[in-house]
């Protein structure tokens, strides 16, 4: 009796949640009003509302009256990447307008410039506490006055608004950010995410553990997610140009973008210039770059730089490969692949394949589980079994009859998967692969999972598709002390997954150590990550004075490995400060996770830095404005979110109405996947609508909190 008590208060928690997730959704179509320069009161309902998608912001059928496009200059400058990117903003409608647009970058870097083009005049940003910027920004929009904000969703999405363009103008925004270069096995890459995928938001995630509503969460919940442009528009919406100038510090070879096609240019012994031969293309996949040193062997880089007092320190260095010592350990081998609803298409193909290619490796000592999920989840087998001839044969058969549908719910899988029977047995390996696009918005709650109940088991991304979840992939794999790959088309899953696995079977680097002769360094990570074969350790130090001696030590397969570096061959650099404090921010969010630090001293650490350093965070955003009004005193400004591109090789049909059928299979989530059908036309029904809502917002928190108190009593 009292566990369907709480189960009921539980379902009128979660309804009011998505409610509310509704009502934020609805802001999205708001018009403002400029009576008085006031705080902009709701006008007349914005025309051709259309349908609303309560898992995400709906579909865009029409194109949006604010165009958008984007142009990323990208300077590359030994181990690190300088990127601007311009986005124009250009209002062909006749009224004045506000614009958001969600957008992606990678997931270490380091936003620290906006600037606002109006015309002839440049607006440079400033940092602020992100609640100020956003007031201010609030204001200059309600006062008729120019401005432009960048806001943190996540590590990987940034939001910015432009508001008071006029009929016909165009307002630039520009931002920029820097970035490592990446380094495996002797190749360099830079990896430019262009769009994000919708995010899949699990209905729980909206209610706190006393089933009641968190609005914390309902409003981060709205903030990641986007309207998605219907397929029929064509992939000429947000067009991107994309321009590197490469100088690595050597003569680079074998340059390749394995997804867009480039010409290349010779600019000197050391410089390329790359463009896209296509001029332009479709904000829908990742665009990547690698090359390769000549000598094929991994350059060591030594950059230093002072800043307000202090010396800051990035080194790249590569131990060696080492040898297996004896015989290699049995390995217990937990497979897990998502079949969620995002991964119809390419996706599935690249994970199937991705998969079957991993059982036909494991060996006859190896035991192995395969999970999957959508918004539920299957175990093949009730434990780990034995990996002979019979049992990789039925997990074949089961990785090929797996179809995409539903949500991303990974949570129960996750927990799953982190079951170890054997507890700390030295006598095995413990290897969890995951498969999966990781296009959900709670992935705070997999971190603090993985944080608490790793154990011995070490957790592997392997990120599918045009579009990953790069944020999802680095910091699942960097708690649970494993690492991470790409596979963006099934011609690369074999490829990948045998360089994965490879790694995976190889002697790990571990018990590093790195100190400095005469002098502290402080590290970010201050916990060095172990290293996989062929991964570089990249060190991110701050010290009062960068003199001596850089001494690493690791163990690798069994046997002491020691490499010195002298400091004074340290050559200059403008990013290792905001690199180190980059770092050190992304350091506090993990420790935020594994629950080593409450929420409101990451918060006060994470906005100390973000304002020292310039940087926009969780907790910092930049904002430029106008001190001129340019709209006309009484003239309405429509705010319109920009639709994304579906991200290639994703399966349209498939993603909606997956999604449709397993909220109906699944009553408590029927809500929120429901289509919600508004009027075409201009008949006044948002404000209405949104006073209904709040009405049943308050009275199905009003009967939560009395089903509560009946079950207290």
């Amino acid at each position: 009796m009292r566990r369907t008590a709480v189960t009921k208060s539980r379902r009128i928690a979660a309804t009011v949640a998505i409610l509310a997730l509704i009502f934020a959704a609805f802001q999205t179509a708001s018009v403002f009003a400029a009576g008085g320069r006031g705080a902009g009161e709701m006008a007349s309902d914005q025309r051709g509302a259309g349908r609303l998608m309560l898992h995400g912001k709906g579909v865009a059928d029409e194109l949006p009256a604010m165009q958008l496009g984007t142009d990323i200059q990208v300077k590359v400058s030994g181990p690190v990447a300088r990127v601007t990117v311009t986005q124009a903003f250009r209002n062909t409608s006749d009224g004045w307008m506000e614009a958001t647009y969600l957008y992606p970058l990678p997931d270490d870097g380091a936003v620290d410039s906006l600037k606002m083009v109006v015309g002839q005049r440049i607006f440079e940003g400033k940092i602020k506490p992100r609640e100020e910027a956003r007031q201010i920004y609030e204001q200059a929009k309600a006062d008729g006055r120019k401005s432009g904000l960048v806001e943190q969703a996540r590590a990987n999405r940034f939001r910015n608004s432009v508001a008071n363009v006029g009929p016909g103008e165009t307002v630039l925004i520009a931002i920029e950010f820097q970035a490592p270069v990446q380094q495996l096995a002797g190749e360099y890459a830079l990896r430019l995410p262009l769009v994000v995928g919708p995010r899949y938001v699990p209905p729980r995630s909206l209610v706190n553990e006393r089933g009641e509503i968190d609005l914390v969460q309902v409003a981060d919940a709205a903030n990641v997610t986007a309207p998605l442009a219907h397929p029929k528009l064509g992939s000429k919406l947000n067009p991107v140009s994309i321009t590197v100038e490469l100088d690595p510090g050597f003569e680079p070879a074998k340059i390749d973008s394995p997804y867009h096609p480039i010409k290349i240019v010779d600019q000197g012994a050391q410089k390329r210039l790359i463009i896209l031969a296509d001029g332009e293309v479709p904000a829908n996949r990742d665009f990547k770059l690698s090359w390769r040193a000549p000598s094929g062997k991994p350059a060591v880089g030594l950059f230093k730089q002072e800043h307000a007092g202090l010396d800051y320190l990035m080194a790249t260095i590569t131990p060696p490969a080492g040898k297996q010592s004896g015989p290699a350990l049995p390995r217990e081998m937990i497979f897990v692949i998502d079949n969620s609803g995002s991964m119809a298409g390419d996706s599935m193909i690249a994970a199937k394949t991705s998969l079957i290619y991993a059982l036909g490796t494991l060996r006859p000592q190896d035991t192995f589980n395969v999970i999957r999920f959508d918004d539920t989840m299957t175990q093949l087998f009730s434990t780990p079994v034995r990996a002979d001839e019979r049992q990789v044969a039925a997990a074949t058969r089961f990785a090929k009859g797996l179809d995409a549908n539903g949500g991303t719910d990974m949570l129960p899988a996750l927990r799953a998967a982190l079951v170890d029977r054997h507890g700390e047995s030295r006598n095995s390996i413990r290897q969890i692969i995951f498969l999966t696009d990781g296009n959900l918005s709670d992935e705070a709650e997999m971190m603090a999972e993985i944080a608490t109940n790793r154990g011995r088991s070490r957790v592997f991304m392997v990120g599918m598709g045009s579009a990953p979840n790069t944020f999802l992939m680095r910091r699942m794999s960097e708690t649970g002390r494993g690492t991470f790959t790409h596979v963006g088309t099934d011609t690369e899953a074999v490829r990948e997954m045998k360089a994965l696995l490879d790694r995976l079977t190889a002697p790990v680097a571990t018990d590093i150590k790195v100190t400095v002769s005469g002098a502290s360094i402080d590290l970010a990570p201050r916990e060095l990550p172990d290293l996989y074969r062929g991964e570089p350790l990249v060190l991110l130090g701050r010290t009062k004075q960068l003199t001596g001696t850089l001494k690493v030590t690791a163990t690798i397969g069994g046997k002491t490995w020691t490499h010195s570096a002298d400091l004074s061959a340290a050559a200059a650099s403008e990013s290792a400060a905001k690199l180190w404090a980059y770092r050190r921010i992304a350091e506090i969010e993990a420790q935020r996770y594994s629950y080593e630090l409450d929420r409101e001293t990451a918060d006060a650490a994470i906005e100390e830095l973000g304002l020292e350093f310039h940087l926009v965070t969780s907790r910092t955003s930049l904002v430029a404005e106008d001190e001129t009004p340019s709209r006309p005193e009484g003239a309405t400004l429509t705010k319109e979110e920009l639709p994304l591109l579906l991200p290639a090789g994703w399966d349209f049909d498939t993603l909606f109405k997956g999604q449709n059928a397993a909220a109906k299979a699944n009553p408590e989530l029927a809500e929120q996947s429901e289509l919600l059908e508004l009027p075409e036309t201009a008949t006044g029904f948002m404000s209405a609508l949104m006073a209904g809502l709040l009405l049943m917002l308050t009275g199905l928190f009003a009967a939560a909190v009395r089903r509560r108190r009946m079950i207290a009593a």
